[in-house]
């Protein structure tokens, strides 16, 4: 199987299948695709829009078969690899596991908006100032902040629903963000990042992603150049 995946310091969607795959101990071969534009002329689009119609990272190829979306390519792991638990065993638990990863596919709009990832940068102080000015950002931070508060409490942890699952894999790179711009969170949220940074995927993506030092103007929001 291939994994096509965007920079790894600015693309949280490649993040998210790529930690998955790797802690899952499921093997791939990686092809990372610069980001040079996002305009339909661009090498990116034309590589990319060749595997799937939308364009977009990430894909897998499986043979010739291609998935793409990280939520699509999330459930066809679990269903090719039954045998790594990729998802909670109990029915219910699958079901909330599900329902926070929807939640992040298509929610928290001002996190996205407001805080893109960016893992080699450090942005403390940005942070800070942009959580005061737009309130659907701080209602973001709260959201998050409960929903692993009361997962990690149901659970028992160390992961969000006891073993490391989709849904810690979803959430790995909100984890970079937070730690990017500084978000205040309690101890118990914080020492569950730690465990999310420490994870050998998530540590060597991370690693990566700071070697790079590929600095690309229209990822950036907050900067004008490379520290």
């Amino acid at each position: 199987m291939k994994l096509y995946i965007g920079n790894k310091n600015y693309s949280s969607w490649s993040m998210r299948p790529w930690v998955l795959m790797t802690e899952a101990g499921i093997p791939f071969e990686e092809v990372l695709v610069r980001f040079d534009s996002f305009e339909p002329g661009s090498q990116f689009k034309a590589e990319i829009t060749s595997l799937n119609p939308v364009g977009k990272v990430p894909v897998l190829l499986d043979g010739d078969f291609a998935v793409w979306d990280t939520l699509a390519i999330a459930e066809y792991l679990a269903e090719r690899f039954p045998d790594r638990q990729l998802w909670p065993t109990d029915v219910r638990q699958r079901a909330r596991a599900r329902s926070v990863c929807a939640e992040m596919h298509s929610g928290f709009s001002a996190l996205r908006s407001h805080w893109g990832m960016n893992i080699e940068a450090q942005l403390s102080e940005v942070g800070q100032r942009v959580l005061k000015e737009q309130p659907a950002l701080q209602a973001d931070l709260d959201r998050i902040i409960a929903m692993w508060t009361g997962l990690l409490a149901e659970s028992g942890g160390p992961m969000l629903f006891g073993a490391f699952s989709i849904a810690d894999a979803f959430y790995a790179p909100v984890v970079t963000r937070l730690v990017t711009y500084g978000a205040p969170v309690p101890a118990a949220v914080r020492a569950y990042m730690d465990r999310v940074l420490a994870l050998k995927s998530v540590s060597a993506w991370c690693e990566a992603a700071r070697a790079e030092k590929d600095f690309l103007p229209f990822e950036e929001q907050y900067r004008t150049a490379r520290a």
